[in-house]
């Protein structure tokens, strides 16, 4: 299977109950919302992710983790046990593909 990257804007972040590691984001996509759950809370305050343009694996089958259904994946990496979302100098937009 091919990945298919595309940019989306988190527009609702909140922490996962009973979960050290994930948070819950609504991200446009351009052509709709996904729900994706990220592993990012021991980097990431949720309310500093509001607004963030990040990169999601958007061709993923939708997953649940602690029965909460994730339909993405945010691209982030991992310097001295600190997540790093992956981002961009300029604001490209909502759904743009990324190669």
């Amino acid at each position: 299977m091919k990945v298919e990257l595309r940019t989306g804007k988190i527009l609702e972040a909140e922490k996962v109950k009973k979960s050290k590691k994930l948070i819950q984001l609504k991200v446009d996509i351009g052509i709709e919302t996904r729900q994706v759950l990220a592993g990012i809370s021991e980097s990431y305050e949720p309310e500093d992710l509001i607004g963030r343009t990040v990169v999601i694996v958007a061709n993923l089958k939708p997953v649940k983790l602690m029965g909460i259904e994730s339909q993405g994946m945010v691209l982030a990496a991992s310097k001295d046990g600190k997540i790093l979302l992956a981002g961009f100098d300029e604001e490209p937009g909502q759904g743009i593909q990324v190669r």
